[in-house]
């Protein structure tokens, strides 16, 4: 704020905080300080009472503006952190539900004789993704892929003629995202 603007904003409050007063008034009123309580007020009342006019609206004050800025800005913000705290809590929500579908994968894997065992199985597991699907979760697809260590996690290291440098040969253990937060990185094995 210029020093000019800060001159007349004081010079504004300045006269409407002191009512200007003649000289007689000023020499009298320790006279008025004599009289009591009741003779002030019946003077008051008797006195007409002066209308008081509407001032004329001010320009906002460069304080004011600023308040208004700061209170937007933290309004934006503490939006920004409820989006991200429900984020937050979905993405540990659904990692903790991560070791039941390693479960479920490694009861596939395994063979079994019982056919009706197998395919309960199966139908949960397949209930489980879609689950995870509607909540936004996704797979990384690994295996075939060039290592990339924002998404995979290097466990095993393989030297192999056929497959291309850094190309993900083995996959342990699956990772998940959840739009673009990594849940859980992908523990891989990788050749070159």
């Amino acid at each position: 704020m210029s020093e000019e603007k800060i001159d007349e904003i004081r010079e504004q409050t300045a006269a409407e905080e002191k009512p200007e007063t003649p000289e007689k008034e000023k020499t009298e009123a320790p006279k008025e300080e004599k009289k009591s309580k009741k003779e002030k007020a019946k003077e008051e009342k008797a006195a007409p009472k002066e209308e008081k006019k509407p001032e004329a609206p001010q320009a906002p004050s460069d304080a004011y503006l600023r308040l208004l800025a700061e209170y937007d800005n933290y309004r934006k913000r503490s939006q920004k952190e409820k989006e991200s705290l429900y984020a937050d809590i979905k993405a540990d929500t659904v990692t903790k539900f991560l070791p039941v579908y390693d479960n479920l994968v490694r009861a596939l894997s395994t063979p079994t004789e019982d056919e009706a065992c197998r395919k309960g199985v199966e139908m949960i597991m397949t209930q489980f993704c879609s689950t995870l699907e509607k909540m936004g979760v996704e797979k990384i697809e690994s295996l075939g892929q060039k290592f990339d260590p924002a998404l995979h996690n290097a466990v095993m290291h393989a030297e192999d003629p056929d497959k291309g440098e850094n190309e993900i040969v083995e996959v342990f253990q699956e990772g998940f995202r959840l739009g673009d937060k990594v849940i859980r990185f992908a523990m891989v094995k990788v050749a070159n």
